[in-house]
């Protein structure tokens, strides 16, 4: 394709995800498109044919054929192509059912082969909700941790390197909007760090667990142990999933999938977006009051009229695909955990947005990262700032107070420095006239300054 075919394509798109911001299309297409998920159907109908031949068929020599070889269904899988996918979606057209096409596809690629002697062993003992619940356990599992688990480790990182980077960088504190105790800029870093690390490391990678089933019509495996009362085939199923699929059995549901795992992991990844809100807005308001520049970059154009401007638009679109993204997850975790009676199909409709959901997450997580990398402090006008607000040192003086048991300590401070600009001068005659203080204590409120006034903020910030 052209760049001008792409670029026509890409204007004709009704999802910004398949259109503007395309390039996060082509990276989970292979997972979340109609295509993908016809490819995971077919690679595990497939698989369990190799899985019965090799496990159970065996015992079965009127049904099992010498001449049939894994490699068979192998080629099948991993030889799928934009031409099977076309094939499966005209059976589909006939059908009116996408799984019974993915059936029916196999039984024509088995003839092809001369193998169709398998045929009537396709998609044996399953219903379709086995097939889909494995391949949307496989898909989810699959595009988590190749794409967007590390793509949130490397926002993380970016934010541990602002954290280390940083740590010393003293800044005013604002709450309320207020000025308030200085931290460093590293040490609010390090927040969200540890934030998103917690969220990555102890509920996605550690928490959650890709769940299937494979028990038949209405989750009691009744066909197959009508047709084949020796084997167990609840054992069969567990082994099937866990050794050959590499996700974990549901062992008791209806006709489908409960889905509460899924609800499970969209609801983590909301808590990490709602976690990225809170950072896009940050960074927002540090860069509106200065405290971090964007560069430059030649050739954009920050305001069709005011040539001056360097907008914080990274931080803004990100935020608003986060908003996007969450209210998909949100309606999706609401929706899947709910079923009528042992089936209803509201589920199969709502789990085709589950790319676009997680599309929106992932243009929300390229964007903070490549604001930040657009983005520095301001050293100059934070240590400006903090040179002209030493009303934030009633604190420490007024806990010093305390420490001599002096009733009155909050109040003599409130009185002196609340909803005013005090100055350095005026400060240190206070502390000047604090006789009650030893001369160690007092030396130390002289020497104190907004910017060494931060605690272990630098030790927070390295230590993350």
């Amino acid at each position: 394709m052209t760049e001008k075919e792409k670029v026509i394509l890409r204007g004709h798109a009704l999802c910004p995800l398949d259109g503007r911001y395309g390039d996060v299309g082509q990276v989970l297409e292979r997972f979340f498109s109609e295509s993908a998920l016809m490819k995971y159907r077919v690679e595990v109908e497939c698989l369990w044919l190799e899985h019965l031949s090799g496990e159970v068929l065996g015992n079965y020599p009127e049904l099992f054929d010498e001449k049939f070889i894994e490699q068979d269904f192998e080629s099948i899988r991993e030889g799928f192509n934009d031409d099977d996918f076309v094939r499966i979606k005209q059976i589909e057209s006939r059908t009116n059912h996408d799984v019974k096409a993915v059936e029916y596809f196999i039984g024509e690629k088995l003839d092809e082969m001369g193998k169709g002697y398998f045929k009537p062993l396709v998609h044996i003992g399953c219903t379709s909700e086995d097939i889909n619940s494995t391949a949307y356990a496989m898909m989810l599992k699959d595009a988590m941790e190749y794409v967007l688990i590390p793509k949130m480790q490397e926002l993380v990182e970016t934010l541990n390197e602002w954290a280390s980077e940083y740590a010393n960088v003293p800044m005013l504190a604002h709450t309320h909007g207020q000025p308030a105790t200085p931290t460093t800029l590293g040490k609010e870093m390090a927040v969200f760090y540890n934030r998103l690390s917690y969220v990555v490391k102890d509920i996605l990678q550690g928490k959650i667990r890709y769940f299937a089933k494979w028990s038949g019509a209405t989750g009691n495996y009744s066909a197959i142990s009508v047709a084949f009362p020796e084997e167990e085939w609840d054992r069969e199923a567990a082994e099937f999933l866990e050794n050959v699929c590499g996700v974990e059995i549901n062992p008791i549901t209806t006709q489908i999938e409960d889905h509460d795992w899924m609800c499970e992991l969209f609801n983590a990844i909301r808590m990490f977006a709602n976690i990225l809100i809170d950072i896009d807005r940050d960074f927002w308001l540090y860069i509106s009051m200065n405290y971090i520049c964007q560069k430059a970059v030649d050739g954009e154009v920050g305001s069709s009229t005011m040539p001056h401007k360097v907008n914080p638009i990274q931080f803004e679109n990100s935020e608003s695909n986060c908003k996007i993204g969450n209210a998909l997850l949100s309606m999706l975790s609401d929706k899947l955990s709910v079923s009528r009676l042992q089936r209803d199909l509201t589920d199969s409709s709502s789990l085709r947005n589950v790319g676009m959901a997680l599309g929106y997450i992932y243009q929300a997580i390229s964007q903070t990262i490549k604001g930040m990398s657009r983005s520095a402090p301001n050293v100059q006008k934070m240590s400006e700032d903090l040179e002209n607000n030493w009303e934030v040192l009633a604190e420490p003086i007024q806990t010093m107070l305390r420490k001599y048991g002096v009733p009155d300590a909050y109040e003599e401070l409130k009185k002196m420095t609340r909803g005013k600009r005090v100055t350095k001068e005026a400060l240190h005659e206070f502390i000047k006239t604090l006789d009650m203080l030893s001369d160690e204590d007092k030396r130390t409120l002289l020497e104190l300054t907004p910017a060494t006034y931060t605690g272990y903020a630098q030790d927070l910030a390295e230590g993350c």
